[in-house]
């Protein structure tokens, strides 16, 4: 068995470095979650289950995840204009990683909690 050597490895060159480079960022996973919970979730739900964020932003970061094929934006044609966002098959094919992060959470977030209280 060859052993893996750092020197001849890139970052960049990994499915998790892919992966990443679709879904980081402060907002993104957030708005896979909402949608993998919650679809068809229209704007302004949207940014009411994110708390403070920017109408650019929040446009941004949908618009990026449209562009990555990971959601839909459907545009009804009424006034005033009704527009509301899914999940693609791409998208998701993501929720069983969502999913694992939601386990890991679920059973790790009182970690702290008992840290700090054996620590006491």
């Amino acid at each position: 068995m060859s052993e893996k050597k750092i020197a001849e490895a890139r970052f960049s060159d990994t499915g998790y470095s892919y992966t990443l480079s679709l879904i980081a960022g402060k907002y993104k996973p957030v708005i896979l979650y909402c949608l993998m919970e919650y679809e068809p979730v229209r704007f302004n739900e949207m940014q009411r289950y994110l708390g403070k964020v920017a109408d650019k932003t929040l446009s941004q970061n949908l618009k990026e995840l449209e562009r990555d094929g990971l959601i839909h934006r459907k545009m009804y044609p009424e006034v005033p204009p009704k527009v509301e966002y899914t999940l693609t098959p791409r998208g998701q094919s993501l929720v069983s990683v969502l999913d694992k992060l939601c386990d890991w959470g679920l059973e790790n977030r009182d970690w702290d909690r008992a840290e700090q209280k054996d620590n006491a």
